[in-house]
């Protein structure tokens, strides 16, 4: 059974699911939107109360979230 502590949740950042902590050290620093928090992105392990493990994971809802740039391929 996974953690409470590691349970993702929404919150004021649309489309992304983060643990409470995660979302409560970006709220602190004044995260509170996508672009914000894509310029953060490299950063995001140097704020306070996130470390590498939380890093990784906002890294990867960030990727989730956040639609590709590149063209379609055009392969079927």
């Amino acid at each position: 059974m996974p953690s409470p502590k590691w349970e993702r949740i929404g919150g004021p950042i649309r489309g992304l699911r983060l643990p409470f902590q995660a979302w409560e050290a970006l709220r602190q620093e004044g995260i509170t939107s996508l672009d914000r928090l894509r310029a953060m992105a490299d950063q995001i392990h140097t704020l306070p109360g996130i470390g590498p493990k939380t890093a990784q994971l906002i890294r990867e809802e960030l990727a989730r979230a956040t639609p590709s740039k590149e063209p379609p391929s055009g392969k079927e």
